[in-house]
């Protein structure tokens, strides 16, 4: 309500509802301390992940420093001890919770509607901080972490997404492999919404820099440095590690487009030390513009292109996709 308003009452109440959680109930609702307080992800996964983007907001809108230290602690304490390979989380079935630090087994509950919430998580910290490592750990459990939940003609369910599972038990609230439906119904409609946002994901602006974070199939349009810009890009990705993109600004002009260059082809699997490849060594990606290779900058893992852009001009993004065995 505050990005749509601009009415200051609605950021104040959204921080004081994160305020008055004094640290009187338990670690399964995240009210066992102040939220200013927390530095460990704890309790019921899918509401720790919704208040965390929520403590996300507070910190970014408001500049809050005990809220970016807090949440920036909170990301840290997931990516390097409590994030599951495919980008799932809430390792336990018991309270659907996060557990203990390094608790990781492979039959894990990891319920689809945590790794919804954890989307929602790092794409809030990529909005405050401009760094791609949360949209590295975005993909990551969009692909995997969170797509498992969801058959591919849509209409079958999984509530928790399991690293290993025997194809029999009924470990699917009831059901043995997915579901219609459910008595507690989050995840069917919380799946199929974030399915119909994902192009939301895809693209960010901030003044005349126009951020790609998502390659995919499609076509968008933003207003960069105040230049309404149509990009194209085809793509077989995740199959094929080939993008173009074709670039349409409605007048010639100059801005940044800034290529996320994940961090898997830089050789990490994950922004931490949790998970490493056995062979790190970098992959190789290559740009050219209008066939011409280029050598751009790279910060904070987006390669920038800042130059006088015209209609017609094609980008050509090529990032190699060895197959590696992760430890």
């Amino acid at each position: 309500l505050y990005r749509a308003t601009a009415d200051k009452r609605w950021l104040d109440l959204a921080k004081y509802f994160l305020d008055a959680r004094h640290g009187k109930g338990g670690e399964y609702s995240q009210d066992h301390k102040p939220v200013v307080e927390q530095r460990e992800a704890v309790g019921h996964a899918v509401r720790a992940n919704y208040m965390y983007s929520g403590m996300a907001d507070v910190a970014a809108l408001r500049g809050d420093e005990k809220y970016v230290e807090a949440i920036h602690a909170l990301w840290d304490n997931v990516v390097t001890k409590k994030l599951h390979l495919t980008g799932g989380v809430g390792a336990r079935a018991a309270g659907e919770a996060y557990g203990d630090n390094y608790e990781l087994p492979n039959r894990c509950y990891n319920e689809t509607c945590a790794a919804i919430g954890y989307l929602f998580w790092n794409h809030r910290m990529f909005l405050m901080t401009g760094e791609s490592k949360y949209m590295d750990v975005f993909e990551r459990t969009l692909y995997n972490g969170f797509l498992s939940g969801v058959s591919l003609s849509g209409d079958r369910f999984f509530y928790p997404n399991p690293l290993e599972y025997d194809g029999s038990e009924a470990n699917n609230h009831g059901h043995a492999g997915r579901a219609p439906w459910f008595g507690c119904a989050c995840c069917p409609p919380n799946t199929l919404r974030t399915v119909a946002s994902v192009g939301g994901y895809a693209y960010a602006v901030e003044d005349d820099r126009l951020f790609v974070n998502l390659y995919a199939e499609g076509q968008a349009k933003a207003t960069v440095g105040g230049n309404e810009v149509t990009v194209v890009q085809e793509t077989r990705y995740p199959w094929s590690g080939d993008v173009k993109f074709t670039l349409n600004p409605k007048k010639a002009g100059r801005f940044d487009l800034s290529l996320r260059i994940p961090g898997w082809v830089g050789g990490k699997p994950v922004p931490s030390d949790l998970y490493r490849y056995e062979d790190a060594s970098p992959a190789e990606w290559i740009i050219k513009i209008n066939g011409k290779p280029v050598s751009p900058e790279v910060v904070d893992g987006y390669a920038r292109l800042d130059r006088e852009w015209k209609s017609g001009d094609v980008v050509e993004l090529h990032l190699g996709m060895p197959v590696r065995r992760v430890a």
